[in-house]
């Protein structure tokens, strides 16, 4: 579904991301781990049209995007969440979803004044997606409570929630279970494995939690420094001894058996 092709960013002397080559296959779960200023969040932003890459190419279903616009790609079914969720906190959990449909009859002057039951009607609609999408990630029974009233799990669920108002096809998830308890993280990996499964989504996630990883990723990139360390499934990767180093280090540390655990991947 997505090809990204020898990409490179700079930001002057800083070489983000330096001739990564990758593809996301469609159906898959693919999850982006390393440490702390590997590249993988710059990776994220260019794939999804905040930045133009320095070089290379970022081709989505045989096209050549890089560069194109974020609200552009959005059309194109491309969404990314964002580990800060960004969420209007003075609207309802409900119409948080009501606003991402785009193009909506309402937000033209002459059909607010004249055409209004044609706004009303597809407003009932939206409406009613909204609280089927609610519905199905569990935060229905906070569909009229302010945004900005919900706990940080129940954010990230909004922010799911989100890609399932539009036709969505590709959707990039930034730390998605960052500073979410284990009852929220377990709900929020069923709805990820229930949009594969019953919707065809495509994910692509950055996370550090290697439990929430090896449940739902295959395959997993490993990257460090900008470029590509490893690519396998969760267990491979793991045992790879550069993967190993990357995270924990030279040193003493080393002689210990080698396995990534989730509190060494987070810290």
């Amino acid at each position: 579904m997505i090809r990204v092709e020898n990409l490179h960013m700079h930001f002057g002397g800083i070489h983000a991301v330096d001739g990564v080559s990758i593809a996301i296959k469609k159906g898959s779960i693919t999850g982006l781990i390393g440490p702390n200023g590997a590249g993988k969040t710059t990776l994220f932003n260019v794939m999804a049209g905040l930045y133009k890459p320095t070089s290379g190419r970022v081709i989505l279903n045989g096209e050549d995007v890089s560069g194109v616009a974020p609200h552009q790609l959005f059309g194109r079914g491309l969404l990314r969440t964002f580990q800060l969720p960004r969420a209007f906190s003075k609207l309802t959990a409900r119409e948080n979803l009501m606003m991402v449909p785009a193009n909506q009859s309402g937000e033209t002057l002459w059909r607010a004044w004249f055409s209004r039951r044609i706004v009303a009607l597809e407003e009932r609609r939206i409406a009613e997606k909204a609280d089927e999408v609610l519905g199905f990630l569990g935060l229905k029974h906070v569909a009229d409570e302010l945004a900005g009233n919900l706990s940080g799990g129940q954010k990230k669920l909004l922010e799911l929630g989100r890609t399932m108002m539009v036709d969505a096809k590709i959707v990039f998830l930034d730390e998605i279970g960052a500073g979410v308890n284990r009852t929220l993280l377990g709900t929020i990996g069923d709805a990820i494995l229930r949009l594969r499964q019953e919707r065809g989504y495509t994910f692509c996630l950055i996370e550090h939690d290697m439990d929430f990883i090896a449940r739902l990723c295959d395959p997993v990139i490993v990257m460090s420094e900008g470029k590509v360390l490893a690519e396998g499934q969760v267990e491979q990767v793991k045992a790879d001894e550069r993967v190993i180093e990357a995270y924990l280090g030279r040193g003493p540390v080393r002689r210990r058996k080698p396995s990534l655990h989730r509190a060494e991947v987070a810290a």
